[in-house]
């Protein structure tokens, strides 16, 4: 079913994050698969709850370290062999022993940077504008005491009506219709 017209989803207000996580695991039993819980704490009940355990950063940090220590051996031998060649006691030009300490701090700078950077790109961050920024109850509760769980109108199994019946099952403070 294609998303409705205007509607991002249904988002559901708890005062508990047991309460919270319930309600995502049934959700995800009934086959919701599009859902986001927001909490003003991580609560690793709910991350496991939505399924939510792979992630990319530490596959783009070891490629951003490999990238650095590449990056590093071919600029030191570039620099002693071509650019500024100096022979000192009739030693080799690409000694790669001497190479290893700059190669090391190169990769933990390219590693440092590449999870800072990727973290923030598979995040989606900076992200100034979410349409639940539009629900009332979300602003004044989202960061300090309160759980929710939003159902997405992308997901095929959403229904305004029947989303919101089986929302209301799990006794929520409220359920709200959030915008774009």
């Amino acid at each position: 079913m294609p998303p409705q017209e205007g509607v991002y989803g249904l988002l559901a207000e708890f005062n508990t994050p047991s309460e919270l996580v319930y309600a995502t695991q049934q959700a995800r039993a009934a086959g919701f698969r599009r859902m986001e819980c927001y909490t003003p704490y991580p609560v690793e009940e709910a991350a496991e709850a939505l399924h939510f355990h792979k992630t990319r950063v530490p596959m783009v940090c070891l490629l951003g370290g490999l990238m650095g220590l590449t990056t590093a051996f071919l600029m030191e031998t570039w620099v002693s062999y071509w650019a500024y060649p100096i022979n000192v006691a009739g030693r080799p030009l690409e000694s790669w022993p001497a190479f290893i300490i700059p190669a090391y701090e190169w990769t933990i700078l390219f590693s440092g940077l590449s999870a800072a950077f990727g973290m923030f790109a598979l995040n989606g961050l900076p992200q100034l504008y979410h349409p639940v920024f539009n629900a009332p109850n979300f602003r004044n509760g989202a960061t300090t005491d309160k759980f929710f769980l939003c159902l997405e109108a992308h997901d095929p199994m959403f229904s305004r009506g029947g989303t919101r019946d089986f929302l209301n099952r799990f006794s929520p403070v409220s359920v709200v219709e959030v915008d774009h």
